[in-house]
């Protein structure tokens, strides 16, 4: 294994006094408690790999898989480690070496067959053509195609409120692959593909309701290409417009998504909306903001050891049940694995995006 991604990042590696503050904050070592789980136990096993101290067996492999990539080790970090760049590179050098875990192999078979990670072949069907339009919105592969219902409530927020918009004939975004450690060159032709139906309908403006899609727009499209368009989240959007909400006598409180969260600093715009609600009652969880935990889901992780995902997730889902009677979040992916672990401790709590919520609730 020649670990050429990982040795790039050695010096950074050798920075970490393994204090273990790490520990603390990890939603894999709060689940399994295993020191390879945590952020210094994959630094470490990413440079013995590096100096070939240790070999990729099984084991090495199955332990740098176990993060979802949520970053909330770097936020706890003293030493300001960037831990996700090392274990993104790490997989990377798995993967060159012919070492993927079973799960993440289906996934990028289902996306070279059919341009998602579910592998669907039934082109969905939204009732919007694609059109030219200064608007678009790209509704990623998750809302597509399982949580449809957010594609739809979207569509008609938009809708309602008399925006001139389009779909986009869009193929996944990347990131899965991205996180899972697949090379850019595999990326590219959907980074490609996407930009290129973007030009062709003179968008100025993409609004998203995936936080793992935006993010790969923003962070990571922008270090290989350049676009002329404005990417945004759809909270940031609708926060800025006059939108008419009946009342809602709940309590509510709010799960940031990691990627639009930690990883994008998008913390005001939903919680804004939440308070525009007339009669709500806004209430914050204790770990919220730069310090939300984890769903669980990201990273691979909810393909590759769903139980897992689904453990971590139903402590997020407790937390909120025990001081709200709504739980929203602003993520696709987020709301399917906060509902999956809402299955395993049958918390009396009810799980929704914010789209569904303000359309619901949105006069005309």
């Amino acid at each position: 294994m020649e670990a050429e991604r990982t040795k790039k990042l050695e010096m950074e590696m050798l920075t970490c006094t393994f204090c273990g503050f790490c520990k603390s904050v990890c939603p894999y070592f709060e689940d399994n408690q295993w020191e390879p789980a945590v952020a210094r136990g994959k630094v470490i096993l990413a440079y013995g790999l590096t100096r070939g101290d240790i070999e990729p067996d099984d084991s090495v492999v199955k332990r740098i898989y176990q993060c979802t990539t949520c970053k909330d080790c770097e936020r706890r970090c003293p030493s300001n480690i960037k831990v996700i760049e090392i274990v993104k590179a790490a997989r990377g050098d798995l993967i060159e070496a012919g070492h993927m875990l079973p799960a993440h192999s289906k996934i990028v078979e289902n996306i070279e067959k059919t341009k998602n990670p579910y592998g669907e072949t039934k082109k969905a069907d939204f009732g919007v053509s694609p059109k030219e339009a200064e608007i678009g919105y790209f509704i990623g592969c998750t809302a597509r195609y399982r949580t449809t219902e957010i594609a739809e409530h979207s569509i008609s927020i938009l809708k309602k409120l008399g925006i001139d918009f389009t779909l986009i004939d869009e193929v996944c975004c990347g990131s899965t692959l991205h996180r899972i450690g697949l090379p850019q060159k595999d990326i590219d032709e959907m980074m490609n593909a996407n930009l290129e139906g973007i030009k062709k309908l003179g968008i100025k403006k993409l609004l998203f309701t995936c936080a793992g899609c935006l993010h790969m727009f923003k962070e990571e499209y922008t270090k290989h290409t350049s676009y002329d368009f404005e990417v945004e989240h759809m909270t940031q959007f609708l926060a800025r417009q006059d939108l008419k909400l009946k009342p809602l006598k709940k309590r509510v409180t709010y799960h940031d998504p990691c990627h639009i969260g930690r990883h994008m600093k998008i913390y005001d715009e939903p919680r804004m909306l939440l308070k525009m609600i007339p009669e709500a009652e806004y209430v914050e969880m204790g770990d919220s903001k730069e310090s939300s935990r984890c769903c669980g889901g990201g990273g691979g992780v909810r393909a590759a050891d769903p139980a897992a995902a689904q453990r971590i997730a139903s402590r997020r889902v407790k937390t909120a049940s025990e001081i709200a009677d709504l739980l929203i979040t602003s993520c696709p992916f987020c709301v399917s694995t906060l509902k999956l672990g809402n299955e395993l401790i049958k918390a009396d709590i009810e799980t929704m995006d914010i789209t569904e919520l303000i359309d619901d609730l949105l006069t005309v």
